[in-house]
């Protein structure tokens, strides 16, 4: 057994799991909504400790982060389970896992191998490797195990980078804050409707936590995945476009293309020409840095100066052709371009 720390005990051996905003109250022996952190004997497990059932080294621009260090390769791991339940998720059959009643989670975690927070360490320092990504699912679930690695990767100077639904509680933001450099949240709707129904969550408290990284000062970009008939209508882009403006106008927003998955296989494919769409409502709402995804095309995937129209970053898809950033500013006239880049 390996015990979380957020959470808290009550009455008959249940607990109370502190990681994200459902609050799960477990009784002795089930599992919360992720699947995961798992009531025994009135202390809460976290099953997927050390058990990462994705491990790859991924390009930065993949997260996607397109201002934080581009072109480095990220040490990339994700667990099995989610506290969301979208039903167009992309990795659903390593998030949803757990959930899967057929599924032998006890088996499938047996035969998973480790990657203790030391060997993952290790692994980047031999190999050059200076960013860690906690992504595929949501890092939130596993925050403990990501916390520990997260810890050893700051002594050593290894950068952290969360992709997130942004879900997590005020408590796991605490802890983890001082050891996160970047994060990518996932900003899925600006309907509460969209969030209950299709996501099995809630729209407020993903709202609120961008905010509140944006003032920790960690750098953060955005990304909303645009899906054809549920959340594609100029009023509803306009929102999230109004909504990151009033946070920053340098907030970056990444907008993707949905393709059919998990329980919407028979949704058509995001059109190239929403995308644009949504792209120039974001400029229009003042956004300077607005990018398209999952559809190749460097017009819209390249970094431009928004003083004088330069090309500063040029990209194709997730692989960044030219940086011609100097010293974070723009080349031509000078201005200085949020971000991590050195």
């Amino acid at each position: 057994m390996t015990k979380a720390t957020l959470y808290e005990k009550l009455r008959n051996k249940e607990v109370k799991c502190l990681a994200c905003n459902h609050g799960c109250l477990i009784p002795e022996g089930k599992t919360g909504i992720c699947g995961v952190r798992k009531n025994l004997r009135g202390e809460l497990d976290l099953m997927v400790y050390n058990k990462p059932i994705a491990v790859n080294i991924d390009p930065i621009e993949k997260k996607p982060l397109f201002h934080f260090y581009p072109g480095q390769g990220a040490f990339s791991l994700g667990t099995i389970g989610c506290n969301f339940g979208c039903e167009f998720c992309q990795n659903w059959d390593i998030s949803q896992l757990s959930k899967t009643p057929e599924a032998d989670i006890s088996k499938i975690l047996e035969e998973t191998q480790e990657w203790p927070a030391k060997k993952i360490i290790d692994y980047c320092l031999s190999n050059n490797l200076k960013i860690i990504a906690y992504t595929y699912n949501e890092p939130t679930i596993w925050a403990e195990y990501a916390l520990e690695t997260m810890k050893l990767a700051k002594k050593n100077g290894i950068k952290n980078v969360w992709v997130s639904n942004g879900f997590f509680t005020d408590k796991t933001l605490k802890e983890i804050s001082p050891y996160l450099d970047a994060v990518n949240i996932d900003l899925k709707s600006f309907s509460e409707k969209f969030y209950n129904k299709i996501c099995k969550a809630k729209l407020e408290p993903v709202k609120n936590n961008i905010k509140q990284i944006y003032d920790f000062g960690i750098w953060e970009e955005i990304t909303t995945l645009i899906i054809p008939t549920l959340n594609d209508s100029e009023k509803e882009l306009s929102q999230i476009a109004k909504f990151l403006f009033s946070i920053s106008k340098d907030l970056v927003w990444h907008i993707s293309a949905f393709y059919p998955a998990y329980k919407m296989i028979n949704l058509q494919p995001t059109p190239q020409e929403t995308l644009i769409k949504a792209y120039q409502i974001g400029k229009k709402a003042g956004l300077n840095y607005v990018y398209t995804g999952n559809i190749p095309d460097e017009n819209y995937e390249s970094t431009y100066c928004p003083k004088c129209g330069e090309k500063l970053i040029e990209r194709w898809g997730i692989e960044m052709i030219q940086n011609k950033l100097k010293d974070g500013k723009c080349f031509k006239c000078g201005v200085k371009i949020p971000g991590r880049w050195q």
